[in-house]
């Protein structure tokens, strides 16, 4: 199974004077640090360890690696710099930005990533977990961008396919692609609230202690949006890795938090047109392994629309 997995740098690979900038900012000179997998950022991630003892996580990118990794990291810091205590997310301590390197620096969360398949036991603590941060994440405590406006060239996807289809194109999808288009655009129309939603919860942007504590990280694409947004992304993720009835969870989700099922499916058809659309292009520089995990995403939801009795395509 594809994973979220990228082509990092470690610590000893940032130049001089940015690990003496984040070794200011942690009060002390590093003695170890522990690269960590999971994610996409052509940067480091790093568990560092002072010679006090102290810990914490690090990660640093320039632009040089790739042109769009610093200005994420720049959002993030915006991001988690107003995030409350009371949320299940990291505490950023510092930042160093010096226009072509931005590191951020966060206490250490003692964790690990939910095992895939997704186990049921996890997967029920995750949920209780995005249920909680929405809550408290309610209203937004960052006057950021909506959902809907954030995700637009997202969800048009399915929209720049129709204008040109690729010689390529699936049949199933050329005999639906107007249907989807349609489908996307609802979805995007759907996408109102003011939750401050995280819009990329996978596996690898979660930890799980051995306490029960549930912590996301990375929040760089945060916007105000739905608080079931990202409840119907962790079930993209979990249909990505199988082993679970995904329609019938969706149908659960909704029926409690109700939430309108033809929304959900609207918007799951405009995160297809996404992943369908972004797999059929280049690999942008330092990422040489996205394009595959997208077009593993894309697979894993279109099937899911494929499989949605009775007329998948027809939300009403």
């Amino acid at each position: 199974m594809i994973s979220a997995t990228g082509v990092r740098i470690g610590w000893t690979d940032l130049p001089n004077h940015v690990r003496r900038e984040i070794e200011a900012i942690i009060g002390g000179p590093v003695v170890d640090a522990v690269s960590q997998a999971g994610g996409f950022s052509p940067g480091s991630a790093d568990r560092i360890r002072t010679g006090s003892g102290r810990r914490v996580f690090v990660k640093a990118v320039s632009s040089a690696a790739n042109p769009r990794s610093p200005q994420l990291h720049r959002q993030e810091a915006r991001v988690a710099a107003v995030l409350p205590p009371s949320a299940p997310t990291p505490t950023l301590l510092g930042s160093y930005d010096d226009g072509e390197w931005v590191a951020l620096v966060y206490e250490d969360v003692e964790g690990r990533h939910p095992a895939t398949p997704w186990l049921p036991d996890e997967l029920r603590r995750v949920q209780a977990a995005l249920a909680e941060l929405a809550a408290v994440l309610t209203p937004s405590p960052l006057p950021s961008p909506t959902a809907a406006d954030a995700l637009a060239d997202d969800f048009a996807g399915w929209r720049r396919m129709a204008a040109e289809p690729p010689a390529d194109l699936d049949p199933w999808l050329g005999e639906h692609l107007d249907d989807l288009v349609a489908l996307a655009d609802r979805g995007l129309h759907a996408l109102v609230g003011d939750t401050l939603v995280h819009t990329d919860i996978r596996a690898d942007n979660i930890l799980l202690g051995a306490d029960g504590r549930v912590t996301v990280v990375d929040w760089p694409s945060a916007c105000r949006g739905p608080a079931w947004l990202d409840q119907l992304l962790l079930l993209v993720n979990v249909r990505l890795y199988g082993g679970h009835d995904t329609p019938a969870l969706l149908d659960r989700y909704a029926a409690e938090a109700g939430v309108c099922r033809a929304d959900l499916t609207a918007a799951l058809a405009g995160i297809a047109g996404f992943f369908t659309d972004g797999a059929r292009q280049p690999a942008p520089p330092g990422l040489p392994t996205l394009r595959a995990f997208q077009r593993a995403q894309s697979d894993a939801v279109l099937s899911w629309l494929r499989d949605a009795p009775p007329t998948p395509l027809r939300a009403s």
